[in-house]
């Protein structure tokens, strides 16, 4: 059975542009123009996962984000919200408000369908056993070692565990904070510039590959992870 994908926009052509990449994609697209609809969809029948607008008329994306957390019935259910608000305190609102990743409008197709794609991996943890593979690196998660291809890459503890990160959060920037957060743990005290002294740790063990530009500088916001340099 294809994944089930609830989009909660008001907009007709966003809906109808996301429903045709995810038709594409074979996922099940179900629309909602707000939150009443959406309501009514995930009586019918709960998602795999939530497109969630910012904008939405009555009641807020972040309020609605909210209102699913609290919720038995869609606690679990991984959110991105979809929003034309790209400033960070507005990101990080909205990743408060409990939604798993956002998508900046105006996004490709592409990039929706990777971000999917990511937020579903992670949601299943470790059911597909941590692999993954993206621009020529894999990792084997059973074995806990990464390829550059065929060839084994040695790579230490904490560097693995920010390509991991890196490579399961393609195409989007993360401040050194938000690294942290996510890589080191939000409970463990690390200066900030302990964040660029392994990302270049990180860059070095790749560079023999020629796969160190995966991993780029965003000059005043911070790292990414993209197939394109």
């Amino acid at each position: 059975m294809n994944k089930r994908i609830l989009i909660i926009d008001d907009e007709p052509a966003i809906r109808d542009m996301v429903a045709y990449a995810l038709r594409k994609a074979e996922y099940e697209p179900v629309p909602a123009g707000d939150a009443r609809e959406a309501q009514v969809r995930i009586s019918e029948r709960v998602p795999d996962l939530i497109l969630l607008d910012w904008m939405l008329p009555g009641t807020s994306g972040l309020e609605l984000a909210r209102r699913f957390r609290r919720d038995e019935l869609t606690r679990e259910i991984p959110i991105i919200m979809l929003t034309a608000r790209g400033e960070e305190n507005d990101r990080v609102s909205g990743l408060e408000s409990g939604v798993d990743d956002y998508v900046v409008k105006p996004f490709s197709a592409r990039e929706l369908l990777a971000r999917i794609k990511a937020v579903m991996r992670r949601a299943r943890g470790d059911s597909e056993d941590g692999s993954v593979s993206l621009g020529g690196l894999r990792i084997d998660g059973p074995a806990h070692r990464v390829f550059a291809g065929e060839a084994p890459v040695e790579i230490g503890p904490t560097e693995y565990r920010l390509l991991h990160f890196f490579m399961t959060h393609p195409e989007r920037v993360y401040s050194r904070t938000q690294l942290l957060d996510q890589v080191w743990g939000s409970n463990v005290y690390v200066e900030e510039r302990t964040v660029d002294v392994h990302i270049r740790r990180l860059r070095k063990t790749l560079e023999p590959h020629g796969v160190d530009g995966l991993v780029q500088t965003v000059r005043g916001a911070g790292y990414r992870f993209s197939t394109s340099y």
